[in-house]
């Protein structure tokens, strides 16, 4: 299980920074809001579509033993743990995650600005 040797909450850019021996990602909070573990984007076993979380960022970080981190997001979602394993994941996958996600967005109409909201003309 890899653990990160570093980690950082860049508040100003809304990142969190995980670093593995050299290799260093960077994970917006968008990302992490979306794909959090928690049973209310997960919905025991499928998934939920996050919507309008573009301008969502992080609050603070916590350890939660010696396993995972609880993410606190300003929207108020707390209650996801993120794991070691789970965050490496993210990193390493970031790319295909993130495409997968927009693809998902656009198939359902939805958007990721909360100020916006996509309009079907049914023809």
């Amino acid at each position: 299980m890899p653990i990160p040797s570093a980690i950082k909450l860049h508040k100003a850019s809304k990142t969190l920074e995980l670093r593995y021996g050299e290799q260093s990602y960077q994970l917006s909070a968008e990302f992490l809001r979306v794909h959090s573990p928690s049973a209310e984007v997960q919905g025991h076993g499928k998934p939920i579509l996050q919507t309008g979380k573009l301008e969502v960022g992080l609050e603070r970080i916590e350890p939660a033993g010696n396993y995972a981190l609880k993410l606190c997001f300003d929207d108020g979602h707390d209650s996801g743990l993120f794991t070691w394993e789970y965050l490496h994941e993210l990193a390493t996958r970031h790319d295909q995650l993130w495409a997968d996600y927009l693809a998902q967005l656009s198939a359902a109409g939805k958007s990721r600005d909360p100020n916006e909201s996509v309009v079907r003309l049914m023809l």
